[in-house]
């Protein structure tokens, strides 16, 4: 572990400051969109342009990563979203914030995949799940604490996108001081999503259902606690226990999924966390009864907590459940071919979310969140009954966070074992972090 976090220290200090801000913006536009009174159309629209930018990023980034270098498109994109969000200080409409939104996603993906195949380099066969572990900690904390910021500054003022643009830049600095050589950028194969279907049909269908589930969730949370009223310590709150609650969960959820039918525990989970939704639309509910008959805001937190702590863990059990039906050394590839469907499915998350909420009433985002979550389990019922589950030895539960790229999936210690890192017998200063 020490030596893990010797190595790739630069590393991870960058990306906690890219997730720090990156959590910290999420938040903030949602609840400046309710502050301008942006429809929720249009806030929804806009806020699904991060995921159109992360599928285009995806499917681009790793071309120029290996023909322009790590370093250069870590710098270069980690400016553009500096420079983007003071924009959305400037420019405050919602069509030019979507815009705005694809290039943070496009950046966003570059920095992932730059961090990911990074790691990956740095890890050897004895640390990887160590080192996975480590970047997933890092993600969700300092994305959740980033949350907490929305306290720093009114959201109506220019200050709070100053703040952002600044902790952004700051990421800069670990990385461009690393005088380690870069690696070698490796393109990552895939499966055709014909083979995927073929293999899992289950695992296919859920991740796209569940793409578009969770991109309105941490999308329209903030919006959803902004047209609720609550005050901007509460959307903080929310937000914060959103990311930590679904970190937290990832490993009792996936240890009961290794110990039992994975395809069970899927569909458990999911008709939960669409419980859970229901009773969080109920808590909403009783918060505004005349005086009295109002309850506080504490049931509310507790079933969301409860949500999240059901669904955040699914990506990585829909990924560990494709696994169960495909050989070892395909790991790597279902898992990139799972994430484009996953981001097919994110692309219209939020907007849907939003038509759902606009028909419905602000309870919609809840409403849309139980439809999916239900869709995915009935789906997983009635795979239950056509294929049986399979025992796979090679695959097991491994904690991803929802924006891993292929190269981070690669991270996954179940999958083709990596060479040990070259150990030169001479060191210079150069190659020293």
């Amino acid at each position: 572990m020490n030596k893990v976090l010797k190595n790739s220290w630069a590393l991870f200090l960058g990306m906690g400051a890219i997730m720090l801000a990156y959590g910290f913006q999420g938040s903030l536009l949602g609840v400046r969109a309710v502050k301008e009174e942006f429809s929720i159309t249009a806030t929804g629209f806009m806020m699904s342009g991060y995921f159109v930018g992360y599928f285009l990023g995806a499917i681009t980034i790793p071309r120029l990563v290996s023909q322009v270098g790590h370093i250069r498109i870590y710098a270069a994109f980690a400016s553009i979203a500096s420079l983007v969000i003071l924009l959305h200080a400037i420019f405050v409409n919602p069509f030019i914030w979507f815009l705005l939104r694809v290039l943070t996603g496009i950046s966003m993906v570059s920095i992932y995949t730059v961090a990911e195949s990074w790691l990956n380099d740095r890890a050897s066969n004895k640390n990887r799940g160590s080192v996975l572990s480590i970047y997933m900690v890092i993600l969700y904390g300092t994305m959740g604490c980033g949350m907490l910021l929305l306290n720093f500054s009114n959201p109506i003022n220019f200050e709070p996108f100053i703040l952002i643009s600044i902790i952004t830049s700051g990421a800069l600095v670990p990385i461009l001081l690393t005088k380690r050589k870069p690696p070698t950028f490796k393109k990552i194969e895939s499966m055709s999503i014909q083979e995927v279907y073929i293999s899992s049909p289950f695992g296919m269908i859920s991740s796209l259902f569940y793409g578009a589930a969770q991109s309105a969730l941490f999308t329209l949370l903030a919006v959803y606690a902004a047209g609720m009223n609550f005050t901007i310590f509460q959307i903080s709150l929310v937000t914060f226990m959103l990311a930590i609650s679904g970190a937290i969960s990832q490993w009792p959820i996936g240890k009961l999924s290794d110990m039992y039918d994975r395809r069970k525990v899927i569909i458990i989970v999911s008709f939960a966390a669409a419980f859970f939704a229901l009773c969080a639309i109920f808590a909403s509910g009783q918060m505004y009864l005349p005086e009295g008959l109002a309850t506080s805001k504490f049931w509310f937190y507790v079933f969301l907590i409860l949500f999240s702590f059901c669904s955040l863990p699914m990506f990585s059990l829909i990924l560990a459940h494709t696994n169960d039906f495909i050989p070892k050394e395909k790991f790597v590839a279902a898992g990139a071919s799972l994430q484009f469907i996953f981001g097919l499915g994110a692309m219209g998350g939020p907007f849907l979310c939003s038509v759902f909420m606009d028909l419905t009433g602000l309870n919609g985002f809840f409403i849309f969140l139980i439809f999916f979550h239900s869709l995915i389990g009935i789906y997983g019922v009635y795979r239950s009954k056509i294929r049986p589950a399979v025992e796979n030895p090679d695959s097991q539960f491994i904690a991803m966070p929802q924006s891993i790229t292929p190269a981070g999936i690669e991270l996954n210690p179940t999958t083709e074992p990596i060479e040990e890192p070259n150990k030169p017998d001479f060191v210079s200063n150069e190659e020293k972090i």
